[in-house]
């Protein structure tokens, strides 16, 4: 889904550009540490240049001259400016006269060095960020057929020569020398002590860990771009679809971006009556493109029909040999896989991909997550919830059922008359544009605070599903870019506007109103993802459908623990899957596609295949952010525990001051987050216990 480049994400609704909520991770990633020219794994092996007998007498020397109380700082800035200090940067001596003339050891110096700093990357990083973007608008929005010149300036990346010039200028070593580094484990121990001043200090010294040379960066880049592009243009045309019976089950102009549009759909048909076997060939669908099976001549193309059962594709009543897609999802994986790989031996502190994304990025060990994930999907609850499910829906579950959406409001209206209520409601962007300040008002803000969020918000109209990019300077806007269709915007459209508005919302708190740059953010995309779904759940109120059933708030608890019950398999199925990248990195497309389909078969089959009563299915691994956003999907099932426990704190509160109090702590860890947010690190007990509560709660009621 991602561009780490490009500071792209993707949401479960749709693609996503979370800026200002990765706002230190992701420009670590790029910013972090590239050598001039360029660097070979040979030459990035010589990092560490500096002896140990010049580093003891450098921290020797500034010990003498500033005293015992700054031992600390000197130790921790000597070694980490050695750590990354290359042959080229100057000799032994040269080295050491560096750490000599810049330490820092006088705290109001000190402090006006952070304040420039900050000043300085919040212009550069907002400048370039809004490059990023412009260089990025013929890809990203609606702006009629893109140039073969388009994909290259979309791969471009302003920020991959950036850390070359200021390790060449040494300004990457004045921030190495006089900001410590924090590992996690340090941070997690000594953090919950730390003023707002120590933890801006902590994310400064975060800013350069490992040296990444340029070309790798940019190959991050261009992987994460062309498979960004490829996943934005992988639609099928519904109408052309037809049964074993050659009949056509959806409207004729309806087309559907995998793998979101799909499963929205496939979500839409549990208010039609007749929806199963509309959901039934969606599933199949899905299925033909896990496996590549899928022909390529009905991918974003309306010229034959196809019976996704059967595989056959047909055009003027005759049936057509075809060419099925070339794995070439599985090529885009591998191409990710092996941009991303090959930062490896430049990052000491996190020696692989997965422990960056844990450990740096979410600041959560990969461990942990998983731990918590399949605790959470072992639960009993989960038996009894699909239970239930099976009744309201008066039929044995099927595997699809992984996605049922009952329990929600609109799960009991028409999709024709959603949509009527959203095109009517907006036409055209502009008018979604106009409706921001009265969303913002009705999640709670006041008149003045929804005019002023809004007025940061540019709506644009998007190529894919949609996505936030959040501005990485106060001066600039964050960009809602969101699908309206010739007939307005549908009620799939506006569900992922509402989402991606929450992004823009907290991606604007965050970047006005947290007290020091430094601390701009949220802890991780989690939480980003958590204040989207926020919102997203309020869709039909902020549309102005009430509801009116006393076991709303009950159904919504089920609702939120199913969903977490799927993305959570989900996430496993993507570790599951780098785990056995590192361990077979030489594989071929054709050898990960046949790995991807045995893991999430074998997930299911642990944790999925008892509640369903059927084994052996490949449903899990239809995500597109598989293939375009490296393990990023651990990021739903921890905003959705976020948000519920956030949720259970904000009941009877005023939800937009409530957000505001809780997004001006910045990007502090997870549980230090939580504890000030809602007085208790991030679990799963709070929502399996509110599930077991609710599912008592239903059954009385039906008794």
């Amino acid at each position: 889904m991602k561009k780490i480049s490009k500071f792209q994400t993707h949401l479960p609704q749709v693609s996503v550009i979370i800026i200002s909520s990765v706002l230190l991770t992701l420009f670590l990633c790029l910013t972090n540490c590239t050598h001039k020219g360029g660097l070979t794994t040979t030459e990035g092996a010589k990092m560490g240049f500096i002896n140990s007998q010049t580093i003891d007498g450098t921290i020797k020397a500034l010990i003498d001259k500033y005293g015992e109380q700054n031992r600390f700082r000197i130790e921790k800035g000597v070694k980490q400016t050695a750590n990354l200090w290359q042959e080229r940067d100057g000799s032994q001596n040269e080295f050491q006269d560096f750490c000599l003339k810049n330490f820092i050891a006088k705290e109001d110096e000190l402090d006006k060095l952070f304040n420039r700093l900050q000043t300085n990357f919040e212009s550069i990083r907002g400048n370039l960020t809004k490059l990023n973007l412009e260089l990025n608008r013929p890809l990203a929005l609606d702006m009629g057929e893109t140039m073969p010149i388009d994909q290259e300036f979309g791969a471009y990346d302003p920020f991959a020569h950036l850390t070359d010039d200021f390790f060449d200028n040494k300004i990457a070593f004045n921030i190495l020398l006089n900001f410590p580094f924090y590992s996690l484990d340090e941070k997690s121990k000594l953090g919950p002590n730390w003023t707002r001043k120590q933890w801006a200090y902590a994310r400064m010294g975060d800013m350069y860990n490992s040296r990444v040379p340029a070309s790798v960066s940019q190959g991050i880049s261009k992987a994460q771009s062309e498979a960004d592009l490829y996943i934005s243009e992988y639609n099928i045309f519904m109408g052309n679809l037809v049964d074993n019976n050659n009949k056509t089950l959806f409207p004729k102009d309806l087309k559907l971006i995998t793998h979101w549009g799909l499963r929205d759909e496939l979500k839409s048909q549990y208010a039609n009556p007749t929806g199963l076997e509309n959901q039934k060939m969606i599933y199949e669908v899905m299925k033909r493109i896990i496996t590549q099976e899928i022909p390529q001549q009905v991918i974003n193309k309306n010229e034959y029909q196809w019976n996704p059962y059967t595989n056959k594709i047909i055009k003027d009543g005759k049936e057509v040999t075809f060419s099925p897609e070339p794995n070439t999802r599985y090529q885009h994986f591998l191409n990710n896989f092996k941009a991303v790989q090959a930062v490896d031996v430049y990052s000491p502190n996190y020696p692989n991909y997965i422990k960056r994304t844990f450990e740096q990025d979410y600041e959560i060990p990969q461990e942990k997550v998983e731990q918590m994930f399949i605790k959470f999907i072992s639960s009993p609850v989960v038996k009894e919830v699909a239970q239930l499910i099976s009744k309201r829906l008066k039929r044995k579950l099927e595997p699809f059922d992984i996605w049922y959406d009952g329990f929600k409001s609109r799960g009991s209206i028409p999709q024709e008359q959603l949509d009527k209520a959203t095109m009517a409601k907006y036409p055209n962007v502009e008018t979604v544009q106009k409706d921001l300040p009265n969303i913002l008002v009705k999640m709670g803000f006041t008149k003045e605070k929804a005019d002023f969020i809004a007025s940061k918000v540019q709506v644009d109209p998007s190529r894919g599903a949609g996505h936030a990019a959040g501005a990485e300077m106060r001066t600039d806007k964050s960009h809602l870019r969101t699908r309206v269709g010739i007939n307005g915007m549908d009620y799939k459209g506006y569900n992922i506007a509402v989402h991606e508005f929450g992004h823009n919302t907290e991606q604007t708190i965050n970047m006005q109103d947290v007290d020091y740059y430094m601390l701009s953010g949220v802890p991780n995309t989690a939480f980003t993802e958590a204040w989207a779904f926020v919102f997203q759940k309020r869709d039909l109120e902020i549309l102005g459908i009430k509801e009116n059933n006393p076991d709303k708030d009950y159904l919504l608890t089920l609702d939120d623990f199913w969903m977490a019950y799927e993305i959570m398999g989900v996430s496993l199925v993507d570790m599951d899957v780098w785990k056995w990248l590192y361990q077979n990195p030489d594989a071929t497309p054709e050898q990960l596609k046949k790995q991807v389909i045995l893991i999430a078969k074998d997930i299911w089959n642990k944790y999925y295949a008892d509640v369903f009563g059927i084994d052996n299915q490949l449903i899990l691994a239809i995500y597109s952010h598989m293939i375009d956003y490296p393990l990023y999907l651990s990021a739903y099932p921890i905003g959705h525990l976020v948000q519920f426990q956030m949720e259970q704190y904000m009941q009877g509160k005023n939800i937009g001051t409530e957000m505001q109090r809780m997004l001006v702590q910045g990007r502090l860890l997870p549980d230090i987050w939580m504890q000030g947010a809602v007085g208790k690190p991030l679990s799963i007990e709070p929502m399996i216990t509110a599930a077991e509560e609710a599912l008592k709660h239903i059954y009385q009621v039906r008794n």
